[in-house]
């Protein structure tokens, strides 16, 4: 039996604890916060509640794992799955309507052809099929594995791409990007093009950089679909915490880790501000950019920073509104609806360009769950969430965040949505918020790990130093609820039964 103490009581924290406890360790969990949860936070007021974090759940499959894994009851008995019909609508600038289905191929190509034409589901079909060589390619070492020793061989673009002709041949080939892909084998339909960058931008990447193996992502949603867990996805959380309990893990709340203790080159346990726990193994699901800050002093800059670290610079955030309003949700609502930018190059630059102006009608995600638990009766809760820069944007200048929500809603209402009428109060959350309450770096939220750009989207290896683990966004295999409950499985096998 292993003395294990977990830094951080986030959700890649929790499923580490759980599964290492059923292994047979003593486990102790230090959060600096008073709650559980991290990213995968709750806000309450009034009789309304909302997550403050992720809203849905794909590949629902790494909790189902979980769950048998660590107890006798399967996941749908901890927590109340539902399937997410129709997946997404969409709402575009030239007024183009589309309503996507979940899990649906079929579905997805008479969609994309009644709104942009025949033939554009034929052709979203056509990079679906190259998303899934990916998927098949990089399952294993991507999300299933740890990260291999040599990376290299993930630092190419396995999205397969077609034969160069003529003179092309002579020239050195250059990888395409996400945007190559919506150019060239969408048509640069500016509806098909939207929907794929979408998938980018809701994981803070850009995709006039980021590798066509982010075709990935829409593939996995496409494929494997969108679910809900009634009462938020902080019932997640809680049904993940109350296992560690079950399975007799320690919590300490409030405990700020201070440092990671060494001895003869091997860590050994940690410091906290009131005292110091002693281990055989620490596992950390501290962001890596503050872990290793703290750990090994104060950085002059990010060029000082860890390998590990650098990778995350520059990492763009997320604003939330959080919506009560006034009167039911009408019914036929979808649950998550997408209010596409109006100028979609105005919106990357505001993101990605440092000093560019924050476009004034910003791609807005809108969920709107049909779930009595989350506000008074006869009422509605409403999150609408836009990717923002969260390094190089000042979010405590007087007004900002304010200013910025206005838009936001404004953007939507012009599309149709009429929430502005009916808001009784609304809370704006920025990447301030998040790197208060989480200790993620300038509230930024780590990408998933993709194979291709040169190896720059891998994440940090989970075996980080000798005795030291990590887990969670900014560790293999990278950010989302799916993911980092993937490297929660990875260190489990990694450390071993007791």
């Amino acid at each position: 039996m292993a003395r294990i103490v977990i830094i951080g009581a986030g959700m890649s924290g929790l499923a580490a604890a759980s599964r290492l406890a059923t292994l047979g360790h003593r486990v102790t969990v230090c959060e600096a916060g008073g709650t559980y949860g991290g990213m995968v936070g709750r806000y309450e007021r009034a009789g309304f509640a909302f997550d403050t974090g992720p809203g849905l759940l794909t590949l629902p499959a790494v909790y189902r794992d979980l769950a048998l894994k660590t107890g006798k009851e399967p996941l749908e008995q901890l927590v109340e799955l539902v399937p997410v019909d129709p997946e997404s609508l969409h709402l575009f600038p030239d007024g183009t309507v589309l309503t996507l289905p979940n899990a649906s191929r079929a579905g997805y190509i008479q969609a994309l052809d009644a709104a942009f034409g025949p033939g554009s589901g034929a052709r979203w079909s056509e990079v679906m099929n190259h998303g899934r060589t990916v998927w098949e390619t990089t399952r294993r070492p991507l999300l299933e594995e740890p990260l291999p020793a040599d990376p290299a061989p993930l630092h190419g673009d396995p999205y397969p791409t077609p034969p160069r002709q003529g003179l092309a041949r002579l020239r050195r080939p250059r990888p395409w990007t996400l945007a190559d892909v919506a150019a060239r084998e969408l048509g640069g339909h500016p509806g098909p093009t939207a929907l794929l960058h979408e998938h980018a931008l809701r994981f803070g990447l850009d995709p006039r950089t980021a590798p066509a193996s982010a075709t990935v992502l829409p593939y996995m949603e496409q494929s494997f679909g969108v679910w809900y867990v009634r009462g938020g996805i902080r019932a997640l959380a809680e049904a993940v915490y109350r296992r560690c309990e079950q399975r007799g893990v320690t919590f300490r709340f409030d405990t700020p880790v201070t440092k990671v203790a060494t001895r003869d080159g091997r860590v050994c346990g940690v410091q906290t501000k009131g005292d110091r726990l002693d281990a055989d193994l620490v596992v950390s699901s501290m962001d890596a950019r503050v872990l290793h800050t703290g750990w090994t002093g104060p950085a002059e800059s990010s060029d000082d920073w860890p390998a590990s670290a650098q990778r995350l610079h520059g990492v763009p955030g997320r604003v939330s509104v959080l919506l009560a309003l006034r009167g039911a949700r009408p019914a036929g609502t979808a649950h998550r609806t997408v209010v596409h930018a109006a100028d979609p190059a105005a919106e990357l630059a505001g993101i990605f360009t440092p000093g560019a102006p924050l476009a004034d009608r910003p791609t807005v995600q809108v969920l709107r769950p049909d779930d009595p638990s989350l506000h008074p009766e006869g009422h509605e809760s409403v999150v609408l969430t836009a990717t923002t820069p969260s390094l190089d944007f000042d979010w405590g200048a007087p007004g900002a965040a304010d200013r910025f929500a206005d838009r936001m809603l404004a953007h939507v209402d012009a599309a149709g949505l009429g929430l502005g009428e009916r808001v009784l109060w609304r809370v704006v959350r920025t990447p301030e918020e998040t790197e208060r309450e989480t200790a993620s770096f300038f509230g930024s939220v780590p990408p998933p790990a993709l194979a291709g750009a040169d190896g720059a989207l891998l994440q940090a290896p989970n075996e980080d130093f000798p005795g030291l683990y990590l887990v969670g966004g900014a560790a293999h295999p990278g950010g989302g609820l799916a993911r980092v409950g993937m490297s929660a499985c990875i260190v489990a096998n990694l450390v071993g039964p007791a």
